[in-house]
């Protein structure tokens, strides 16, 4: 590995460091080969990544820290967060250049533990090990995973589950919390941390006239950006606290998620979200609300004189926000659609297929699929109200008509998966592995890989629709 350990040189005020406390028993659950080599791990690397991933080895080159920030949580302003079961073991290069966390959760205590035992449960391991996986093959910028490990170690929830580690990597654990944090309990630090954060993710607006400006502006339009993925792909994050959003725009501490399946805009997929604060169709609100609580903590880097003037700046670029994700969400959209952006219905069509989707309770991801493959008749004996279906179909074919069918098929081919993670998937996975068997992972983690193509020889009937209406849903909790 190439190390590149910046963040212990910041004010030890930020951070508190030690060492993981590894579980007993730990032994491999899965290992992803790619992700090493992508960030420069040599052969001694992949052969001790067990200990690696379960706490036992760590890097004289990067003392390994747990993180202080602050949070709202649920709306609530939640008081001091912090890593209260991860720990920061290394910052390493990729072949790309790029400084990459690594980020083992489940590590034992911290002092910002609070209530938690600091340990992760191997479901929960599981399902963000294969959820990260699965964003960043979708081409969603994500959090990824190194691999996990399990043990044979109890760890206590509403039972004794098995105790597991999981390495997480993210180009950023700067998450907006952190300014929160700092502007409540270490305001010096306010301008010196800034500043870094400029330095390390946005460099560019060292050029700008106004670099703080550019930098929030470049932190707007990246989550903007990052929300109008989530929803193109039915993506549900389930806790967009402000302490789980990081200054990148990359998904990050998506415990309780959910991909869309039959499509329910207000669908709860967190069950500890008991007034859908987070559901599906409320997170670019929710991201608007986030960032608009940590541009006010950006207010004080203001001179005294200029205060009332850069803070009407920052609304400005808060403003921005919403043509953003318009924007990113209306391309997004007619792309899946096949319809050419430049024209004036191509949205509104969009919206009158998302609504059939809506009415008449149709799977997500495979409604797009059915399009692209212009199995139109597929479509329409799914439907009660036959002309709602035909009224948009004709819509449609006026839409598309005169225009390059090919490349506009090509490019639905391109952004509408095959395969997402459904949650039963995960929990057939999640059943295997917590009797040793991950033969399950195995299978989801290659056929998640390619989520574009389509894999007969891997795939199974339950990868391609919903469980039954009459089947209970698989419960997601912020439990893990």
């Amino acid at each position: 590995m190439l190390f590149n350990s910046r963040y212990p040189t910041l004010n030890a005020k930020l951070f508190h460091q030690q060492s993981p406390v590894p579980l007993k028993g730990a032994k491999a659950g899965h290992f992803n080969a790619a992700l090493a080599d992508e960030l420069q791990w040599n052969e001694q690397d992949k052969a001790a990544w067990v200990e690696i991933c379960s706490g036992q080895t760590v890097f004289e080159q990067c003392p390994p820290l747990a993180m202080v920030y602050a949070g709202h949580q649920f709306g609530q302003w939640a008081g001091q967060l912090g890593d209260g079961r991860g720990v920061l073991i290394a910052q390493v290069l990729d072949r790309f250049g790029r400084t990459i966390d690594l980020h083992l959760k489940g590590a034992g205590l911290t002092p910002y533990s609070r209530m938690g035992d600091g340990r992760a449960v191997l479901r929960s391991v599981i399902r963000e090990y294969l959820a990260g996986h699965a964003l960043n093959a979708l081409g969603i910028a994500s959090s990824n995973a190194v691999g996990f490990t399990t043990s044979t170690q109890g760890v206590q929830r509403e039972t004794l589950e098995l105790g597991a580690m999981l390495l997480r990597t993210s180009d950023c654990h700067i998450r907006l919390g952190h300014f929160e944090w700092i502007n409540q309990y270490a305001p010096e630090l306010l301008a010196e941390f800034t500043q870094k954060c400029i330095e390390w993710h946005y460099p560019e607006a060292l050029e700008a006239e106004h670099p703080v400006l550019a930098f929030a502006e470049g932190v707007i339009q990246k989550t903007a950006k990052m929300i109008a993925d989530w929803q193109l792909v039915g993506f549900a994050h389930g806790v967009m606290n402000t302490d789980n959003l990081n200054i990148t725009g990359s998904t990050l501490d998506f415990g309780p998620f959910g991909f869309m399946e039959r499509f329910r805009p207000n669908w709860i997929n967190n069950h500890s979200d008991h007034q859908g604060r987070y559901v599906y169709q409320n997170q670019p609100s929710i991201g608007h609300w986030n960032l608009w609580v940590w541009l006010n903590n950006l207010i004080p880097l203001a001179k005294e004189q200029d205060k009332e003037e850069f803070k009407q700046q920052l609304v400005s670029c808060l403003e921005a926000f919403e043509p953003a994700f318009l924007d990113y969400y209306t391309e997004g959209l007619c792309k899946k659609m096949g319809l050419p952006q430049f024209h004036h219905d191509s949205f509104d069509c969009g919206m009158a297929f998302l609504r059939i989707l809506q009415s008449e309770q149709l799977d997500y991801t495979q409604s797009f699929l059915r399009l692209q493959q212009h199995d139109y008749t597929a479509l329409r004996d799914d439907c009660l109200d036959i002309r709602q279906f035909d009224t948009f179909l004709q819509q449609y074919h006026q839409i598309r008509e005169h225009q390059d069918i090919v490349a506009l098929d090509q490019t639905m081919s391109e952004v509408n998966p095959v395969y997402i993670l459904r949650n039963h998937m995960a929990q057939h996975a999640i059943e295997q592995a917590e009797r040793g068997d991950f033969s399950e992972v195995e299978r989801l983690f290659t056929l998640l890989a390619s989520p574009f193509t389509r894999q007969p020889a891997l795939e199974r009937e339950q990868d391609l629709a919903p469980l039954a209406s009459d089947v209970p849903e698989v419960m997601v909790s912020c439990s893990s």
